[in-house]
């Protein structure tokens, strides 16, 4: 049985490897402080999908004020193709409904051509704006 429920801060650093292999890190984000920060935070949470008490898939997500948000969706490779992204996703959605948001977004990077199929598979469309950034310098 697959128990789907928020990860508690214990539960972080199994979450930090299952983002490694599922390719969602990046050298430049720290996902430990992200992770905390997203489970700290009075707007977002990690929900973690749970096969015997070992941690099998994750979504971070989170309310801007505006819109929802989900990030760093990841399902171990042993148990992908058995729903639980879309579990995963709809989990997301049902916490983010407590703000009643217009709209849930995501980010896809370009050459992800599986998750975008995923994603458009249960219902999200890709829109046709682009995402500029900027990273913060730490300053004193």
């Amino acid at each position: 049985m697959i128990e789907v429920r928020p990860l508690a801060s214990s539960e972080v650093d199994e979450a930090v490897k299952l983002w490694d292999a599922c390719d969602l890190t990046r050298p430049w984000n720290d996902p430990v402080a992200d992770a905390q920060r997203a489970l700290n935070g009075p707007t977002s949470t990690i929900i973690g999908a749970f096969a015997s008490g070992h941690l099998i898939g994750t979504a971070m997500t989170g309310w801007d004020g505006h819109r929802g948000w989900i990030y760093n969706l990841g399902v171990e490779g042993d148990f992908r193709r058995w729903g639980l992204g879309r579990k995963l996703a709809r989990a997301c959605e049902d916490w983010l409904a407590q703000y009643a948001p217009a709209k849930i977004q995501l980010m896809v990077r370009p050459d992800n051509d599986e998750a975008a199929r995923f994603y458009n598979a249960i219902g999200y469309e890709e829109e046709t704006f682009r995402v500029f950034s900027r990273r913060s310098s730490k300053r004193a």
